[in-house]
């Protein structure tokens, strides 16, 4: 009777043992695919997203500059919020691509932290420019910057190039070319940098 016990015990175990590695194995699955988000470097989302990182954790340098509004918006007047910087021109196609994609991004993060100033490089013409963002329903603040100025110390070489700058005012990436707001990578890509913020 008791080696009749000890036999199915073994038997019993060996049957288990199979079992209990596959439970651990989805188990394992499990645990991995509802790990949040945030989990995973910020480094590895701004790869995937073709950010470069040449002058990060660097200060951005401060600025005023008229709004197509003509109001007054100075850079430093939005610590606290997470700034996408892109400066552009009605002449360039892949800005006037992106802007729209932009603006639903901003619409869609702006009450999280997301703040976006968009300066515009046109040499005159505030008025071709004012009319070109009525145009795509553009609701985020247009900066004008004719003589370069900021242009020049942010150091622009290329049309459009963006920036991220952190709620504490210093740069996290810049982005050269257009890039498809709209996609995934740049959904996971801007709620790491909030996140990011908020943990700060």
């Amino acid at each position: 009777m008791r080696a009749d016990t000890g036999m199915l015990f073994g038997s019993t175990w060996r049957g288990l043992v199979p079992c209990l590695l596959l439970a651990l194995l989805l188990l394992g699955g499990i645990l991995n695919a509802t790990t949040p988000v945030h989990a995973e470097s910020l480094s590895s989302r701004l790869d995937a997203f073709g950010v470069q990182q040449p002058h990060v954790h660097k200060p951005a340098p401060d600025f005023t500059l008229a709004a197509a509004d003509d109001d007054q918006k100075k850079l430093s007047d939005y610590r606290g919020k997470l700034v996408l910087l892109t400066f552009w021109a009605t002449w360039c196609a892949p800005c006037r691509h992106e802007m729209p994609q932009i603006e639903a991004l901003w619409q869609q993060y702006r009450n999280q932290g997301l703040t976006v100033l968009a300066v515009n490089v046109n040499r005159g013409n505030a008025s071709g420019v004012t009319d070109f963002a009525h145009s795509l329903h553009l609701d985020f603040p247009i900066l004008l910057d004719p003589d370069g100025n900021v242009r020049t110390r942010y150091e622009i070489r290329a049309l459009p190039t963006s920036y991220f700058i952190d709620r504490d005012g210093t740069i996290m990436g810049r982005i050269i070319g257009e890039r498809d707001w709209s996609s995934s990578a740049a959904q996971v890509m801007i709620r790491a940098f909030l996140k990011q913020g908020e943990q700060k």
